[in-house]
């Protein structure tokens, strides 16, 4: 009987996005299963190329005259367990993207990877009997071999790069070496990893407080139960970390693994070292910072069942695990586990849908969680477990907010206020260290009266203009409304209104013009662009080779610095005021955040939040570390504009180098889409200039589609997204379903 396999063929095309069958020839029958690669002859022209098996059977689907044979298994296979293949076919309904995109992410590597080695020689004779070789060598005047054997005479066990770099002899001298019986030449294999965990000097288990001790029981007495979904939320510096790690411990306990998500690479070097501390060589790390070597060898461990713990960005959540007992995420709110490349997936989403398929447990833990999953745990569906008091008694934290429009009519122009600036000084006097924090990531050019703290606003939306310097305009994202630029301010007609924005670089210099004293480190991507920029860093900042480190929102969470006692937050407006519903959540958040990393050891902690609006519910609720009451007033506006958690959005970004076509098509799509939406239950809204309306020449445009049910838009996607494009083929379009970023 012949046995056939169902393969998905290594080609991003959606006319292509569906199973083929191949034969299995004989030889290959013991070696072939689920997840493998496979090279196969496709086409016309019978070119190979690589196919994913998803499928073993032995019924053939099609005549089988016409099913072509299978040519080998691609080298260096890296098989895919069969519930990731499963998980694959849920991405890509989920995410409206092609299944060899999904199965694509859920292989670490796309090129060919050996395995690292190194030969070890070990002297295989009496070192009486070496030293008779020799004499015989020097008297004979083999020069390289008495170097070996001079050698050898005190390292009777080393590596063939050692031997060869300390006595410069070939390898052929060794292999001469071998023949004689003196030596042995064994190859070893030598794991990539890009921690010495000999290192990490190893810590027990910490007492836990009453509040630790109840939510670690009530996880591990439940574990292995169906849909067991967690949210922590507990206050920085509440001790998550230590739950997680007594959770995990159980879990290990039981033979099973634990997947670890947090959002930042730059949290991978303090996390992994915490983590191994405890675990030791049971941790693996993944994350796109390491060399490919050192990715294939994570994966490989993890396959293999040599490591328990994988730890990681996003990508870590299709670690290779059989036997998984527990996922936990880690500052679950943070938008980098949306991927922004195809599949757009959420790691919150595929990590609870693999729980499911594997009878794990998840946790999502935060101190800010978004408004999305803190809602669901109000409603029940997730459990919510509160941890509201420090797991070490520290320095109560002062937290003061600067409002700049009082500095300016004091005549300040500075980005210091006259308080920060004192509170520098004083700090720098008494050797402690300093953060001082530029909320950068929602960078835009909203338009602000420094002197009332008034924001230019959609009347239509409620969500900030955007400027615009084409045409010296403001445009509204979200309903496509644009008006002039205003000269002065429509609420207190001042003269000081203008684009808000401030880059890192900029803070730098005027630090060092201010405080030349101080010595300087500075964290964005500029900085961190080379591998292990992010530890080098940190470290120095840690060992107080710096006073005052600036950065964005790298540093905004997770680190622990004992000797900060400042954090200064230069304009919290940045984020709050940018063009998404979503701005308000991300300063509390970010800001909840940056001023928990002072006075995290015995030194009293302060922070200064400097605002135009002071007043704004995000910066007042975050001085108090006031997540209920933020979510309280957030939820209600979510509510009234029915944005998430109360719809689905859909984004139809298009580009063109053509302006005007490009305008003229994406109100004929939104005609095109108007017949069918109402059938759906779809809003259709814009079309309007994208955030950033122009990239290497081409312009952007996007059609926001909202409703209640998130089906409706998969949905629309599947039955009319692949006609319109046919129908713009000279515009490029891409979609997104509930981005963490407005386009």
């Amino acid at each position: 009987m012949n046995t056939y396999v169902d393969v998905i063929v290594d080609v991003s095309h959606s006319s292509l996005d569906r199973v083929f069958q191949y034969l299995v020839p004989t030889e290959l029958l013991n070696e072939i299963k689920i997840g493998m690669v496979v090279k196969i002859p496709f086409g016309k022209g019978n070119k190979i190329i690589n196919g994913y098996i998803i499928g073993i059977t032995n019924k053939p689907n099609y005549d089988k005259s016409k099913i072509k044979e299978i040519k080998s298994i691609a080298t260096n296979n890296i098989t895919i367990e069969a519930h990731l293949i499963s998980l694959a076919v849920w991405m890509k309904e989920r995410y409206a993207c092609t299944i060899i995109s999904a199965l694509r992410t859920l292989i670490p590597l796309n090129k060919k990877i050996s395995k690292k080695t190194e030969k070890e020689i070990t002297l295989n004779i009496d070192i009486e009997d070496l030293q008779k070789y020799i004499s015989i060598w020097n008297e004979k005047n083999y020069s390289a071999l008495y170097r070996a054997g001079r050698f050898l005479m005190d390292n009777n066990k080393c590596t063939q790069t050692q031997i060869i770099k300390n006595t410069n002899i070939s390898s052929s001298v060794l292999n001469n070496l071998e023949k004689k019986g003196i030596i042995k030449i064994i190859s070893q294999e030598i794991i990539r990893n890009p921690y010495n965990v000999s290192d990490i000097e190893r810590t027990d288990k910490k007492m836990a407080n009453q509040e630790q001790h109840e939510a670690i029981s009530e996880i591990t007495n439940n574990l292995g139960l169906d849909n067991q979904i967690y949210l922590i939320h507990g206050i920085t510096g509440s001790g998550k970390t230590e739950v997680y790690m007594q959770v995990i411990e159980k879990v290990l306990e039981k033979g099973q693994q634990a997947i670890v998500l947090i959002p930042e690479i730059s949290l991978t070097p303090q996390t992994v070292r915490s983590f191994i501390s405890r675990f030791g060589n049971k941790v693996g790390v993944i994350h796109s910072r390491l060399s490919s070597g050192e990715r294939y060898d994570q994966w490989r461990l993890a396959k293999e069942g040599k490591i328990s713990i994988m730890i990681g960005p996003r990508s870590a959540i299709f670690a290779p695990f059989d036997n998984i007992g527990i996922i936990i995420i880690d500052e679950e709110h943070e938008m980098t586990y949306k991927s922004e490349i195809s599949p757009k997936y959420h790691a919150r989403e595929v990590a609870i849908k693999r729980a499911q398929m594997t009878g794990a447990t998840v946790i999502l833990g935060s101190a800010t969680p978004s408004l999305e999953t803190y809602y669901l745990a109000s409603q029940g569906v997730y459990k919510l477990l509160e941890l509201n008091e420090k797991a070490v008694s520290t320095n109560e934290l002062s937290v003061e907010i600067i409002d700049m429009r009082e500095e300016l009519v004091n005549g300040n122009k500075s980005i210091f206020s006259n308080k920060l600036r004192e509170e520098i000084e004083s700090k720098l006097e008494k050797k402690e260290q300093i953060i001082l924090f530029l909320n950068r990531r929602g960078y835009s050019r909203f338009v602000s009266c420094r002197q009332c703290g008034y924001v230019v606003k959609c009347d239509n939306c409620d969500i900030p203009y955007t400027y615009h310097a084409i045409g010296d305009k403001l445009i509204c994202h979200y309903c496509g409304n644009a008006i002039h630029m205003v000269d002065k301010c429509p609420s207190c007609k001042s003269k000081y209104i203008k684009q808000f924005g401030i880059g890192t670089q900029k803070v730098e210099e005027l630090v060092k013009k201010e405080f030349p004293q101080a010595r300087v480190l500075r964290m964005d991507l500029d900085t961190t662009t080379r591998k292990n920029s992010f530890d080098e860093i940190l470290s120095r900042f840690r060992n107080k080779q710096a006073d005052i480190l600036i950065g964005t929102q790298m540093i905004a969470k997770g680190h622990d610095f004992p000797s900060v006692t400042l954090v200064g937050v230069l304009a919290a407006d940045l984020s709050l005021y940018i063009s998404d519903f979503r701005a308000s959540e991300r300063t509390f958040s970010l800001l909840t955040q940056v001023t928990g990393r002072a006075g995290r050891g015995t030194l009293k902690g302060r922070a200064i939040i400097q605002s135009y609006t002071p007043e704004h519910y995000s910066i007042t609720k975050s001085k108090l570390q006031d997540y209920k009451g933020f979510y309280e007033s957030e939820i209600e506006y979510r509510k009234l504009m029915s944005y998430p958690p109360f719809s689905n959005l859909l984004f139809i970004l298009l580009q063109s180098t053509n302006e005007k076509e490009l305008i003229s098509s994406s109100f004929q799509m939104k005609r095109d889409i108007g017949l069918v939406a109402d059938k759906l239950l779809i809003e259709v809204i814009g079309p309007s200039p994208a955030n950033i309306s122009k990239i290497k020449n081409n312009y952007r445009r996007v059609i926001i589609l909202k409703s209640k049910e998130y089906k409706n838009l998969i949905i629309f996607v599947n039955k009319y997204m692949e006609r319109l494009g046919a129908k713009y083929k000279d515009i490029s379009i891409n979609i997104d379903i509930n981005p963490q970023i407005s386009y």
